[in-house]
């Protein structure tokens, strides 16, 4: 038994009371029951009054102490008092021996305010109980019966601490809250920091507030901490006023959202908004040089489309956790979007170090990735920009780093390459040809030629090749080899190809409408042919009256034939159904064969330009193909014919068709008619 709670187990037996076992003789209680202070004790798990003076009748407004022990107070009795009554319990249990409080009390419904001394007694069965004796009732006014209520159900924590730090008072959510009746101020913070702040702040303002992580019976919670100087009413010594309110709910939400701010939810990096803050905060007088490194993975596309997006998933968040591995406790990795990262490493001093920790990076992201039964092998492209804190500008420095990826791209991928001033003019100059095909693909500053196409024997131009040109309005006309590259990487093909499928076939029937019986070849780029925008233009046009779809023929290159053949097959049926004519462009540069195309439904070969301009010596070649071309019934053209010899040889050998400069250059459709005057030309 615990000192303190009064025990009564011993005592003769109480009249006998519903859920109860107390014993207590008359003559225990005689003096008691004369006392003018009310006196109850109560059974705290049966929420009833087992023993009651005549006072403690009266003011509970019982006729008599049988009636009042056989009321069940749980009925009328809130969860909050519940609650407080069962820390009661417990802290009578721990060693308490007693405190007092005021307490709003409702015999018979009518709300009374009492001060209240509360003790622990020990029930004839050792039950926790308990005393309670009335030391003094307060004017029943609405503002004290209201105070009395408030500091009873409040879930505010309100401690009165001496100038040693102990305890003078505690409101029930204090106790409720605290580790122990007997704690000092300074056991409740969990950072001694918090403690000395607090402390600091009292002596020499006299008030402070913070909010801290504390110690608590329910654990570790954050708490939002107040504190008045002042003096103990009751002893008129120095102490303090404290009030907490627990916060911790918010404090989760408030991080968890500052985490989110700052950090991309699939991989748990830093995002681009965190790290250029960082950047931006970093000391100018850092000693060393940082550096920043944005890399890339290689076809990530072809993951995503090979394996999933949880597989490309899977592959992100394994390359962020084998970074955070590698890298320092003060660098950081932020992801920017997609398969994009970037790397911050602090404290660079030499070249060689440098090089070192990019190449371990390098050989962490080259391990295989594992993932149920998939395994995928990773490369990355690294662009690095080394700088100092007091130069730091993030997006010179990001868009360096960029440049320098870029390099890496262009040079075949699955490498690194390090800034320097002499790759930034040069990706500059670039970016500036990117930026202004976007403008001149806006304000129709792309033209197209025409290219004449003849048969060999009769000498008519049976076709043209819709040709595509830029006439820059600074640079004058640009050639294609200049900026279809571009166009292709940066995915612009596919509006520059849409364009000219267009004015193609808008040529088309212009030309039938004058009657002029020449068909025009059109080229398709792979990422078109992809696009399923394209069989929807064709579509249209096909339905559009007088449109000669037969006269419509498009260039694809080898490399669109590989990969799912039934697809690419199931496509260029569609394509034929409609009327249009296939071609492939450049044959022989490729990784196809005649058996192989033979698969699927074309009705020209163009071979491409590097045989005719090697003639005599690829004359075997070039027979070959014109031999098994007649075999599957194709026609055979000669691209890049530029001399006579070359016109003799191909006639000779049995080619169907040429093009090339010996010809004709392309030419604006304004000039195409004319513009081979040494043969005849057909109208009907």
């Amino acid at each position: 038994m615990k000192t303190g709670a009064i025990d009564i187990a011993n005592a003769s037996a109480l009249p006998e009371c519903p859920g109860t076992n107390v014993a207590a003789t008359d003559d225990a209680f005689a003096i008691v029951r004369r006392l003018r202070a009310p006196v109850w004790i109560f059974d705290i798990d049966h929420s009833r009054i087992v023993f009651a003076n005549d006072a403690a009748c009266t003011l509970w407004q019982a006729k008599d102490e049988a009636e009042l022990r056989a009321r069940d107070f749980k009925q009328d009795m809130s969860a909050m008092v519940l609650k407080r009554l069962k820390q009661y319990q417990f802290d009578f249990i721990e060693g308490d021996a007693s405190f007092t409080e005021y307490w709003t009390i409702y015999p018979n419904g009518i709300p009374v305010s009492v001060m209240v001394v509360y003790t622990g007694i020990y029930l004839a069965d050792g039950r926790m109980g308990m005393h309670c004796e009335v030391v003094d009732s307060k004017d029943d006014t609405p503002e004290n019966l209201r105070s009395a209520e408030a500091l009873l159900h409040t879930d505010v924590m309100i401690t009165l601490y001496s100038i040693m730090g102990g305890p003078l008072y505690m409101n029930p959510a204090a106790r409720n809250a605290a580790i122990s009746s007997q704690h000092q101020f300074s056991d409740i913070f969990l950072n001694d920091q918090d403690h000395l702040e607090i402390m600091q702040a009292l002596l020499e303002h006299g008030e402070h507030r913070l909010v801290a992580k504390v110690s608590t019976g329910a654990g570790a919670r954050w708490h939002d901490i107040s504190a008045k100087r002042c003096n103990d009413a009751a002893t008129g010594k120095p102490a303090a006023l404290v009030t907490a309110i627990d916060v911790t709910e918010l404090k989760v939400a408030r991080d968890k959202a500052r985490y989110l701010a700052d950090r991309d939810q699939l991989t748990g990096c830093y995002n681009r908004a965190y790290l250029q803050q960082h950047i931006e905060a970093l000391p100018k007088d850092q000693v060393g040089l940082c550096a920043l490194l944005y890399f890339d993975v290689d076809r990530f596309k072809q993951i995503n489309d090979g394996f999933g997006h949880e597989m490309g998933d899977v592959v992100l968040r394994q390359l962020a956790t084998r970074a955070r591995l590698m890298i320092r406790s003060d660098d950081i990795i932020a992801r920017l979007g997609g398969d994009e990262f970037v790397l911050l490493l602090h404290g660079v001093t030499q070249h060689e170090q440098l090089e070192q920790r990019v190449t371990q990076l390098r050989q962490a992201f080259s391990e295989p990735i594992h993932h149920t039964a998939t395994h995928v092998n990773v490369t990355v492209s690294v662009g690095v920009s080394v700088f100092h804190p007091k130069d730091a500008d993030f997006n010179a420095v990001l868009s360096n780093a960029d440049i320098a990826l870029y390099i890496s791209k262009q040079q075949g991928r699955n490498k690194v390459t390090y800034f320097d001033d002499e790759i930034g003019d040069t990706v500059r100059e670039r970016r500036q040809i990117e930026a202004d095909i976007k403008h001149g693909l806006q304000k129709g500053e792309f033209i197209i030629h025409y290219q004449p196409r003849v048969e060999i024997q009769t000498k008519k131009i049976v076709s043209a090749e819709a040709l595509v040109r830029w006439n820059h309005p600074k640079r004058g006309l640009i050639m294609p080899e200049t900026f279809i590259p571009i166009c292709e990487e940066t995915g612009m093909i596919e509006a520059l190809g849409q364009w000219v499928l267009e004015v193609g076939c808008n040529q088309a029937i212009e030309w039938a409408q004058q009657g002029v019986d020449i068909e025009v070849s059109i080229n398709i780029s792979p990422r078109q042919f992809q696009n399923e925008e394209l069989l929807g233009t064709l579509r249209r046009y096909a339905q559009t009256p007088g449109f000669p779809q037969q006269k419509i023929e498009l260039e694809i290159t080898e490399n669109v034939l590989i990969g799912d053949d039934e697809q690419i097959a199931r496509k260029l049926h569609e394509i034929v159904e409609l009327g249009y004519r296939i071609a492939i462009d450049d044959f022989g540069t490729g990784y196809s064969n005649l058996s192989y195309i033979s698969r699927f439904p074309l009705n020209c070969i163009k071979i491409d330009k590097s045989f005719i301009s090697g003639l005599p010596e690829t004359g075997p070649i070039i027979r070959l193909i014109l031999t098994l071309a007649k075999q599957i019934g194709v026609v055979v053209v000669a691209e890049g014919v530029e001399t006579k010899a070359d016109y003799d040889w191909l006639l000779e050998g049995g080619c169907d068709q040429i093009q090339g400069y010996y010809l004709s250059e392309p030419v604006p459709v304004e000039a195409f008619l004319e513009s081979v005057p040494t043969l005849d030309q057909s109208k009907t």
